[in-house]
Protein backbone atom coordinates (compact mmCIF):
# COMPACT_ATOMS: atom_id res chain seq x y z
CA UNK A 1 0.00 0.00 0.00
CA UNK A 2 1.14 3.53 -0.70
CA UNK A 3 -1.96 5.69 -0.34
CA UNK A 4 -1.42 9.37 0.46
CA UNK A 5 -1.71 10.47 4.07
CA UNK A 6 -2.59 13.86 5.52
CA UNK A 7 -0.90 15.25 8.62
CA UNK A 8 -2.44 17.70 11.09
CA UNK A 9 0.21 19.23 13.35
CA UNK A 10 -1.23 20.08 16.78
CA UNK A 11 1.89 21.38 18.54
CA UNK A 12 0.70 24.99 18.68
CA UNK A 13 -2.43 23.88 20.55
CA UNK A 14 -1.94 20.48 22.18
CA UNK A 15 1.76 21.10 22.72
CA UNK A 16 1.75 24.68 23.92
CA UNK A 17 -1.31 24.29 26.17
CA UNK A 18 0.61 22.45 28.90
CA UNK A 19 3.84 24.44 28.73
CA UNK A 20 4.42 26.22 32.05
CA UNK A 21 6.24 29.15 30.44
CA UNK A 22 4.24 31.80 28.56
CA UNK A 23 4.99 31.71 24.84
CA UNK A 24 4.75 35.15 23.29
CA UNK A 25 2.01 35.69 20.74
CA UNK A 26 4.48 36.82 18.08
CA UNK A 27 6.53 33.66 18.66
CA UNK A 28 3.44 31.47 18.26
CA UNK A 29 2.55 33.21 15.01
CA UNK A 30 6.11 32.87 13.67
CA UNK A 31 6.14 29.18 14.64
CA UNK A 32 2.86 28.48 12.83
CA UNK A 33 4.06 30.42 9.78
CA UNK A 34 7.20 28.27 9.62
CA UNK A 35 5.05 25.15 9.88
CA UNK A 36 2.86 26.47 7.05
CA UNK A 37 5.86 26.43 4.73
CA UNK A 38 6.33 22.67 5.15
CA UNK A 39 3.22 21.47 3.31
CA UNK A 40 1.16 20.07 6.18
CA UNK A 41 -2.52 19.39 5.44
CA UNK A 42 -3.74 21.08 8.63
CA UNK A 43 -2.39 23.03 11.57
CA UNK A 44 -4.32 23.14 14.84
CA UNK A 45 -3.30 26.63 15.81
CA UNK A 46 -5.05 27.25 19.13
CA UNK A 47 -8.13 26.68 21.26
CA UNK A 48 -10.96 29.10 21.98
CA UNK A 49 -11.33 28.04 25.56
CA UNK A 50 -11.27 29.89 28.86
CA UNK A 51 -7.93 31.63 29.52
CA UNK A 52 -8.31 30.54 33.13
CA UNK A 53 -8.40 26.91 32.02
CA UNK A 54 -5.52 27.16 29.55
CA UNK A 55 -3.51 30.37 30.18
CA UNK A 56 -1.00 29.74 27.37
CA UNK A 57 -3.79 29.92 24.76
CA UNK A 58 -5.35 33.14 26.04
CA UNK A 59 -4.26 34.88 22.83
CA UNK A 60 -6.25 32.57 20.52
CA UNK A 61 -7.89 35.35 18.50
CA UNK A 62 -4.66 37.29 18.09
CA UNK A 63 -2.85 34.18 16.87
CA UNK A 64 -5.57 33.25 14.38
CA UNK A 65 -5.66 36.81 13.02
CA UNK A 66 -1.88 37.13 12.86
CA UNK A 67 -0.84 34.00 10.97
CA UNK A 68 -0.16 34.07 7.23
CA UNK A 69 -2.44 31.41 5.81
CA UNK A 70 -1.20 29.10 3.11
CA UNK A 71 -3.96 28.39 0.59
CA UNK A 72 -3.69 24.59 0.80
CA UNK A 73 -3.68 24.33 4.61
CA UNK A 74 -6.70 24.28 6.92
CA UNK A 75 -6.20 26.19 10.15
CA UNK A 76 -8.00 24.48 13.01
CA UNK A 77 -9.05 25.46 16.52
CA UNK A 78 -10.23 23.28 19.38
CA UNK A 79 -13.68 24.41 20.49
CA UNK A 80 -15.26 23.57 23.88
CA UNK A 81 -18.62 25.37 23.70
CA UNK A 82 -20.94 27.74 21.80
CA UNK A 83 -19.00 30.81 22.90
CA UNK A 84 -15.87 29.20 21.48
CA UNK A 85 -17.68 28.64 18.17
CA UNK A 86 -18.60 32.31 18.00
CA UNK A 87 -15.09 33.47 18.83
CA UNK A 88 -13.51 31.12 16.29
CA UNK A 89 -15.87 32.13 13.51
CA UNK A 90 -15.19 35.82 14.16
CA UNK A 91 -11.55 35.36 13.12
CA UNK A 92 -12.14 33.10 10.11
CA UNK A 93 -11.10 29.72 11.50
CA UNK A 94 -11.23 27.04 8.77
CA UNK A 95 -12.17 24.08 10.95
CA UNK A 96 -13.78 23.80 14.37
CA UNK A 97 -12.65 20.75 16.32
CA UNK A 98 -15.20 19.93 19.03
CA UNK A 99 -13.94 17.80 21.90
CA UNK A 100 -15.52 15.29 24.27
CA UNK A 101 -14.52 12.18 26.21
CA UNK A 102 -15.78 8.66 25.63
CA UNK A 103 -15.20 8.06 29.34
CA UNK A 104 -17.53 9.90 31.73
CA UNK A 105 -14.81 10.06 34.39
CA UNK A 106 -12.34 11.75 32.09
CA UNK A 107 -15.10 13.98 30.72
CA UNK A 108 -15.96 15.22 34.20
CA UNK A 109 -12.27 15.84 34.98
CA UNK A 110 -11.50 17.55 31.67
CA UNK A 111 -14.76 19.20 30.62
CA UNK A 112 -16.98 18.91 33.68
CA UNK A 113 -19.55 16.89 31.78
CA UNK A 114 -20.38 13.35 30.80
CA UNK A 115 -20.28 12.04 27.24
CA UNK A 116 -24.05 12.46 26.86
CA UNK A 117 -23.85 16.03 28.14
CA UNK A 118 -21.04 16.76 25.67
CA UNK A 119 -23.09 15.42 22.79
CA UNK A 120 -26.01 17.63 23.79
CA UNK A 121 -23.64 20.60 23.77
CA UNK A 122 -22.34 19.55 20.35
CA UNK A 123 -25.88 19.90 18.98
CA UNK A 124 -25.98 23.52 20.15
CA UNK A 125 -22.52 24.15 18.71
CA UNK A 126 -23.54 22.76 15.32
CA UNK A 127 -26.50 25.15 15.29
CA UNK A 128 -24.18 28.05 16.22
CA UNK A 129 -21.98 27.25 13.20
CA UNK A 130 -24.84 26.96 10.70
CA UNK A 131 -24.41 29.11 7.62
CA UNK A 132 -20.69 29.66 8.21
CA UNK A 133 -18.07 28.56 5.71
CA UNK A 134 -16.41 26.23 8.18
CA UNK A 135 -15.75 22.52 8.54
CA UNK A 136 -16.73 20.65 11.71
CA UNK A 137 -14.82 17.81 13.35
CA UNK A 138 -15.37 16.02 16.64
CA UNK A 139 -12.52 14.54 18.67
CA UNK A 140 -13.32 11.67 21.02
CA UNK A 141 -10.81 11.60 23.86
CA UNK A 142 -10.03 8.34 25.69
CA UNK A 143 -11.47 6.36 22.75
CA UNK A 144 -9.11 3.48 23.53
CA UNK A 145 -8.90 3.72 27.30
CA UNK A 146 -9.38 5.97 30.32
CA UNK A 147 -6.87 6.64 33.13
CA UNK A 148 -9.69 6.33 35.67
CA UNK A 149 -11.97 3.63 34.24
CA UNK A 150 -9.64 1.51 32.13
CA UNK A 151 -10.51 0.22 28.67
CA UNK A 152 -13.46 1.91 26.99
CA UNK A 153 -15.70 -0.63 25.17
CA UNK A 154 -15.58 -0.32 21.39
CA UNK A 155 -19.38 -0.48 21.30
CA UNK A 156 -19.55 2.69 23.39
CA UNK A 157 -17.21 4.49 21.01
CA UNK A 158 -19.27 3.31 18.03
CA UNK A 159 -22.43 4.64 19.70
CA UNK A 160 -20.77 8.03 20.16
CA UNK A 161 -19.58 8.08 16.54
CA UNK A 162 -23.14 7.33 15.40
CA UNK A 163 -24.51 10.27 17.36
CA UNK A 164 -21.80 12.58 16.01
CA UNK A 165 -22.60 11.48 12.45
CA UNK A 166 -26.30 12.14 13.08
CA UNK A 167 -25.44 15.74 13.94
CA UNK A 168 -23.99 16.23 10.47
CA UNK A 169 -20.41 16.69 11.66
CA UNK A 170 -18.03 15.89 8.79
CA UNK A 171 -15.13 14.31 10.64
CA UNK A 172 -14.29 12.26 13.73
CA UNK A 173 -10.94 11.91 15.46
CA UNK A 174 -10.26 8.87 17.65
CA UNK A 175 -7.87 9.95 20.41
CA UNK A 176 -5.56 7.71 22.40
CA UNK A 177 -5.37 10.41 25.06
CA UNK A 178 -3.23 8.48 27.53
CA UNK A 179 -1.27 6.29 25.13
CA UNK A 180 -2.81 3.01 26.29
CA UNK A 181 -3.82 1.67 22.87
CA UNK A 182 -2.06 -1.16 21.08
CA UNK A 183 -1.84 -1.74 17.31
CA UNK A 184 -4.40 -4.56 17.16
CA UNK A 185 -6.91 -2.50 19.14
CA UNK A 186 -6.33 0.59 16.99
CA UNK A 187 -6.68 -1.36 13.74
CA UNK A 188 -9.90 -3.02 14.89
CA UNK A 189 -11.64 0.16 16.02
CA UNK A 190 -10.47 2.25 13.07
CA UNK A 191 -11.58 -0.41 10.62
CA UNK A 192 -14.96 -0.74 12.33
CA UNK A 193 -15.63 3.01 12.21
CA UNK A 194 -14.36 3.34 8.65
CA UNK A 195 -16.52 0.42 7.47
CA UNK A 196 -19.72 1.52 9.19
CA UNK A 197 -19.34 5.25 8.45
CA UNK A 198 -17.46 5.55 5.15
CA UNK A 199 -18.66 9.12 4.67
CA UNK A 200 -16.88 10.38 7.78
CA UNK A 201 -13.36 11.77 7.53
CA UNK A 202 -11.65 9.61 10.15
CA UNK A 203 -8.48 10.78 11.92
CA UNK A 204 -6.26 9.01 14.46
CA UNK A 205 -4.74 11.01 17.30
CA UNK A 206 -2.08 8.78 18.91
CA UNK A 207 0.04 9.48 21.96
CA UNK A 208 3.43 7.92 22.58
CA UNK A 209 3.17 7.62 26.36
CA UNK A 210 4.14 3.95 26.32
CA UNK A 211 6.19 3.93 23.13
CA UNK A 212 3.48 2.54 20.83
CA UNK A 213 2.51 5.73 19.01
CA UNK A 214 4.11 5.09 15.62
CA UNK A 215 3.14 1.42 15.72
CA UNK A 216 -0.46 2.47 16.29
CA UNK A 217 -0.30 4.97 13.42
CA UNK A 218 1.07 2.27 11.12
CA UNK A 219 -1.69 -0.15 12.17
CA UNK A 220 -4.32 2.49 11.37
CA UNK A 221 -2.75 3.23 7.99
CA UNK A 222 -2.76 -0.46 7.15
CA UNK A 223 -6.56 -0.54 7.49
CA UNK A 224 -6.99 2.55 5.34
CA UNK A 225 -6.74 5.53 7.69
CA UNK A 226 -5.22 8.48 5.86
CA UNK A 227 -5.45 11.29 8.43
CA UNK A 228 -3.23 11.63 11.49
CA UNK A 229 -2.69 14.14 14.27
CA UNK A 230 0.87 14.63 15.48
CA UNK A 231 2.85 17.32 17.29
CA UNK A 232 6.20 18.69 16.22
CA UNK A 233 8.92 17.45 18.54
CA UNK A 234 6.48 15.10 20.26
CA UNK A 235 5.05 17.90 22.41
CA UNK A 236 1.78 17.67 24.26
CA UNK A 237 -0.16 15.65 26.76
CA UNK A 238 -3.42 15.97 28.62
CA UNK A 239 -3.38 17.93 31.91
CA UNK A 240 -6.37 15.84 33.07
CA UNK A 241 -4.85 12.45 32.26
CA UNK A 242 -2.18 11.46 34.79
CA UNK A 243 0.99 10.23 33.15
CA UNK A 244 -0.07 11.12 29.61
CA UNK A 245 3.04 12.40 27.87
CA UNK A 246 3.18 13.81 24.40
CA UNK A 247 1.65 13.14 21.03
CA UNK A 248 3.50 11.19 18.39
CA UNK A 249 6.19 13.37 16.87
CA UNK A 250 5.28 14.92 13.51
CA UNK A 251 8.73 14.70 11.98
CA UNK A 252 9.13 11.11 13.18
CA UNK A 253 5.76 10.18 11.63
CA UNK A 254 6.57 11.90 8.33
CA UNK A 255 10.01 10.25 8.33
CA UNK A 256 8.46 6.80 8.85
CA UNK A 257 6.10 7.29 5.93
CA UNK A 258 8.88 8.73 3.75
CA UNK A 259 11.03 5.66 4.40
CA UNK A 260 8.07 3.52 3.32
CA UNK A 261 7.55 5.51 0.13
CA UNK A 262 4.22 6.92 1.33
CA UNK A 263 3.40 10.45 0.19
CA UNK A 264 2.58 12.98 2.94
CA UNK A 265 3.05 16.14 0.90
CA UNK A 266 5.36 17.39 3.67
CA UNK A 267 8.88 18.76 3.27
CA UNK A 268 10.67 16.62 5.88
CA UNK A 269 13.87 18.66 5.87
CA UNK A 270 11.85 21.83 6.41
CA UNK A 271 9.91 20.18 9.22
CA UNK A 272 13.11 19.08 10.95
CA UNK A 273 14.46 22.63 10.67
CA UNK A 274 11.39 23.98 12.46
CA UNK A 275 11.66 21.27 15.12
CA UNK A 276 15.24 22.35 15.81
CA UNK A 277 13.88 25.72 17.01
CA UNK A 278 11.54 24.21 19.62
CA UNK A 279 13.93 23.87 22.60
CA UNK A 280 14.77 27.56 22.51
CA UNK A 281 11.10 28.48 22.07
CA UNK A 282 9.76 26.46 25.01
CA UNK A 283 12.87 26.28 27.18
CA UNK A 284 13.50 22.54 27.31
CA UNK A 285 14.42 19.53 25.20
CA UNK A 286 11.78 17.63 23.20
CA UNK A 287 11.36 13.86 22.78
CA UNK A 288 11.47 13.70 18.96
CA UNK A 289 14.06 11.24 17.62
CA UNK A 290 14.72 12.11 13.98
CA UNK A 291 15.73 15.66 14.82
CA UNK A 292 18.46 14.21 17.07
CA UNK A 293 19.61 11.19 15.04
CA UNK A 294 19.03 12.50 11.53
CA UNK A 295 17.11 10.76 8.77
CA UNK A 296 17.67 7.06 8.10
CA UNK A 297 19.74 7.83 5.00
CA UNK A 298 22.24 9.90 6.99
CA UNK A 299 25.80 8.65 6.45
CA UNK A 300 28.95 9.09 8.52
CA UNK A 301 32.65 8.99 7.73
CA UNK A 302 34.52 5.92 8.79
CA UNK A 303 36.85 6.49 11.74
CA UNK A 304 40.31 7.55 10.59
CA UNK A 305 41.92 4.38 11.92
CA UNK A 306 39.69 2.28 9.61
CA UNK A 307 39.57 4.54 6.58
Amino acid sequence: MSHRVFINDVAARDGFQIEPRWIETADKIAFIDRLSATGLAKIEATSFTSPKAIPNLADAAEVMRGIHRAPDIDYVALIPNVKGVERALSVGTDELNFVMSASDSHGRANLRMTADESLARFADMVVAAEGADVRLNASISTAFGCPFEGRVPADRVMEIVARIADLGIAGVTLCDTTGVANPLQVAALCEAVRTRYPGLDLTLHPHNTRGMGLANALAAWQVGIARFDAALGGLGGCPYAPGASGNICTEDLVHMFACMGVDTGVDLDGLIAVSETLPSLIGHDVPGQVVKAGKADRRYRLPAAIA
